[in-house]
């Protein structure tokens, strides 16, 4: 039960980081910058926001958004986060779906042994540490490529969301990880031998899904 448990925390922390790196990706408030000095901006109270996808204008009176749509004329750094944050969310289908049909409440016709399970259990939680390990990089490359570029004034709330997502997919990929660790080390699931009454002899099983018929030595 403790084992279940484990895998279903792993599970629900890696599905709100995925939302959260979609959120982070759709949204357009990464960073807030500066067309002039720090001190003109705060006076006028006009700043920008830039996300991975538009450029906007944010006054009392005015929100106006550029889309980026100019692609070879990007700098590096927003192609490459837009190529890493794209990425990181649709590895989450893939991880999601892997990890949800190898739970042991979960049985499918066609792949109901152990092994398999544990294996697609490994993949799912590699590919949410995959997920955390691209959402990281652009979430920490944009905002020093912003600040290259034009006078970096604070973060933005879809940088933050983005950080949350990145640390609870990478959470919930270790929880799933070693999940599977400690089902290998449990002796009563691994390597155990059951006695037959009918043949009289000790043989190994892969899970003790016969149980109600057989007796342990």
């Amino acid at each position: 039960m403790a084992h279940i448990c484990r895998q279903l925390v792993g599970v629900g922390g890696s599905c709100v980081g995925w939302a959260g790196l979609i959120f982070a990706t759709a949204t357009t408030d990464w960073v807030r910058t500066c067309d002039y000095s720090v001190a003109t901006c705060l006076r006028k109270d006009e700043l920008g926001s830039r996300g991975l996808w538009a450029e906007c204008v944010v006054s009392p009176s005015l929100y106006h958004c550029v889309p980026l749509d100019q692609m070879f004329s990007l700098p590096a750094y927003l192609q490459v986060s837009r190529a890493l944050m794209v990425s990181a969310c649709l590895l989450g289908v893939p991880a999601l779906l892997l990890v949800l049909v190898s739970m042991p409440c979960i049985r499918l016709p066609s792949s109901s042994s152990a092994t398999v399970k544990k294996r697609r259990t490994r993949v799912g939680g590699v590919l949410f540490i995959v997920m955390a390990v691209f959402a990281s990089v652009a979430t920490i490359w944009f905002p020093i490529g912003a600040n290259k570029d034009e006078h970096l004034m604070s973060f933005g709330y879809s940088l933050y969301v983005g950080w949350v997502g990145a640390g609870l997919c990478l959470l919930g990929g270790v929880v799933i990880l070693c999940f599977q660790v400690a089902l290998i080390n449990d002796p009563s699931r691994e390597n155990s031998f059951f006695y037959s009454r009918r043949s009289g002899t000790a043989r190994e099983v892969d899970a003790p899904s016969n149980h109600a018929k057989s007796e342990r030595v």
